[in-house]
């Protein structure tokens, strides 16, 4: 208010000093920017036709569907925090039906870049193991140490080969940067680090680069929007325990194949819907991938013995592969004002 009648008495003042001046359009002072809602709750689902994990399906190339919903925090208009929860249905080699993510973190931004640091946990319940041979005793444990089930007796695996642990819950850190170099063009970079991946014993660093170019407003009416984005990673993967051992070459241990993987997609946007479709592909071999997943549609081939492969069991979860997501986001503060 003291601002308004401030201006009030200049302008009154040089109206009476300056016919000039008193023809002269007096500006109103800007309105004040919206205050940051402090809280926000964002609520998201989806159906795909597989559920495609860094190259990887984690549905047989099944369907999947996914809920959840994020919480997060406006501690500034440029930090945040968040914590979440999203299920996703699978089809995993040790039975599980289900991935339960947890995660959370912080995002600071500084003005065209946004960063992003967290945790995240994939919990898969409901696995059962199967072992190398009948009375070869329990499965370790997240960690190692206590028994967490038995081994199904006189079993190979559910597909009469691989082996698989009850749990394969496990975490990574993360982080995020991505620059958003004007309201068309996007790109960013990810690191993501577990010591055990999917509970196997080996480490894993995952670096991914992604580049997004959204259409322009002016090419679509009635609330339509589309854009294009592509992705392109690579995981560095360790050696995992003496369970998933490949004797005779491999006894304490089988080394996992250090693998790309990309995808090519575009979408279409319009209110809280998004229909994405994408091409998924890696560079790993169906023996490479089959002693990585365990895949339980694995299938014998000679070509596919290999020292780090002796059952000669491969499977086409790391080939290519084109999914349609169908997905709706409802932010509160924004879709439900």
């Amino acid at each position: 208010m003291k601002k308004v009648a401030f201006v009030a008495l200049v302008a009154a003042g040089l109206a009476a000093s300056s016919a000039f001046a008193a023809d002269m359009p007096v500006k109103a002072p800007p309105a004040a920017p919206a205050a940051t809602p402090v809280w926000d709750v964002v609520v998201t689902a989806a159906i795909m036709n597989d559920y495609n994990f860094r190259g990887i399906t984690q549905s047989n190339h099944k369907p999947s569907a996914q809920s959840g919903f994020e919480f997060r925090y406006n501690w500034t208009p440029t930090v945040q925090a968040y914590a979440g929860i999203s299920g996703e249905s699978i089809n995993f080699p040790n039975n599980a039906a289900a991935e339960i993510d947890f995660y959370g973190g912080v995002r600071p931004t500084f003005g065209k870049l946004a960063l992003d640091f967290g945790v995240w946990y994939y919990y898969y319940p409901g696995g059962e193991c199967f072992g190398p041979a009948a009375g070869v005793g329990s499965c370790p444990s997240l960690g190692g140490g206590s028994a967490v089930g038995p081994v199904v007796p006189g079993t190979l695996g559910p597909d009469g080969g691989n082996v698989t642990k009850q749990v394969a819950s496990f975490y990574e850190f993360y982080a995020k940067a991505t620059y958003t170099l004007n309201d068309n063009v996007a790109w960013g970079i990810q690191e993501w680090y577990s010591p055990s991946v999917v509970n196997t014993g080996a480490f894993g660093w995952y670096t991914v680069g992604n580049l997004t170019l959204t259409a322009p407003s002016t090419w679509f009416q009635n609330g339509l929007g589309a854009y294009a984005s592509a992705d392109l990673g690579y995981w560095d993967l360790g050696t995992s325990d003496a369970f998933y051992a490949a004797p005779p070459a491999f006894p304490d241990g089988v080394p996992y194949t250090s693998y790309w993987n990309w995808d090519l997609g575009v979408g279409f946007t319009w209110k809280v819907l998004t229909l994405d479709l994408r091409y998924y592909d890696t560079n790993l071999t169906r023996a490479e991938c089959n002693v990585f997943t365990s895949a339980q549609n694995a299938s014998f081939s000679p070509g596919n013995v290999t020292p780090q492969n002796p059952t000669g069991l491969g499977t086409n979860w790391c080939g290519a592969a084109f999914i349609a997501k169908l997905s709706a986001s409802i932010d509160f503060n924004t879709n439900l004002k």
